[in-house]
């Protein structure tokens, strides 16, 4: 018995491919989440360590002002980078929550396919086998009339 082709292989492997792509992409995409979330906790003991300076340098005794203003800009720099960092995550879920989507889907359309190629070379064993049963059938046929 010969061997089925499946005729929507090229479009198999192209959906294959864009399955893989997706996930590739999500991947970078958990990734670059991943690192904003280490910056972020990097800010967060940045702000600490600066609390606990502007604490020693406001303690009783002689207090020194200019570090007391040099430590408050400090603090709003960091600010406006957790801001923008905050900002930045966000879009970041955004990105994997769509690229978790195409990947749903893609691995949807690869599903299909696959069942599709699966039927086929069901419905072609199947025939085989039809084909084989009816030549054995007319082989007893024969071998019975003679």
């Amino acid at each position: 018995m010969g061997h089925s082709t499946f005729r929507l292989a090229a479009l198999l492997l192209v959906r294959k491919t864009r399955r893989d792509m997706c996930r590739t992409q999500l991947v970078q995409s958990c990734h670059t989440d991943e690192i904003i979330g280490q910056r972020q906790e990097e800010l967060d003991r940045q702000r600490s360590g600066l609390l606990d300076q502007c604490r020693e340098a406001a303690a009783p005794g002689a207090v020194r002002l200019d570090r007391l203003i040099e430590y408050r800009h400090y603090d709003q720099h960091l600010t406006a980078q957790q801001d923008e960092l905050a900002k930045q995550r966000q879009d970041a879920t955004l990105t994997i929550n769509w690229h978790r989507k195409e990947l749903l889907a893609a691995n949807r359309e690869v599903r299909i396919l696959e069942k599709l190629e699966a039927k086929q070379q069901d419905a072609y064993r199947e025939r085989g086998e039809r084909r084989e049963t009816r030549m054995l059938d007319e082989m007893a046929v024969i071998q019975y009339a003679r």
